[in-house]
């Protein structure tokens, strides 16, 4: 196996472990947002139960500095839209992928067409792990 593949299977375990953790924790997998008032308060919520899982209000910069402003309802749906199902069906194709562009001999098994010679890991798994080229282990080589 080769050093890319574990790695990124490490950190697609780290994942998984981060979205059951948070279905444990709040008990349901499907989240979505409520508005909480008229002045910009949105709740995350779990489904089916409606528990709170977070909750983002309006927030304006300082005076003194440049205004910056986070949209309360945008980073509520954010929030939801990387809820634990979505996070646990992008890891599950993730690691379809890595299976599907596994090492054969020398090259990738799918990318390998007989015509050109490919070099291992393959394109598709250097993109795979380029979102989490910011943790530890992640080899500036293996940038596309």
């Amino acid at each position: 196996m080769d050093d890319l593949v574990r790695w990124l299977g490490e950190q697609l375990d780290v994942d998984t472990e981060a979205a059951r953790a948070a279905m444990v924790t709040l008990g349901d997998v499907e989240w979505y947002v409520t508005q909480d008032s008229d002045v910009g308060q949105y709740s995350v919520r779990s489904e089916p139960t409606c528990r709170a899982v977070a909750r983002v209000s309006r927030i304006d910069g300082d005076s003194g500095e440049r205004a910056a402003v986070l949209d309360g309802r945008a980073a509520a749906e954010h929030i939801a839209t990387w809820g634990p199902a979505r996070v646990l069906r992008e890891i599950d194709a993730k690691r379809r992928i890595l299976a599907e562009h596994a090492l054969n001999g020398w090259a990738c098994t799918t990318c390998d067409n007989g015509e050109v010679e490919q070099v291992f890991p393959c394109p598709t798994l250097r993109l795979l792990a380029l979102p989490y080229a910011d943790r530890p282990g992640y080899r500036e080589e293996w940038r596309p």
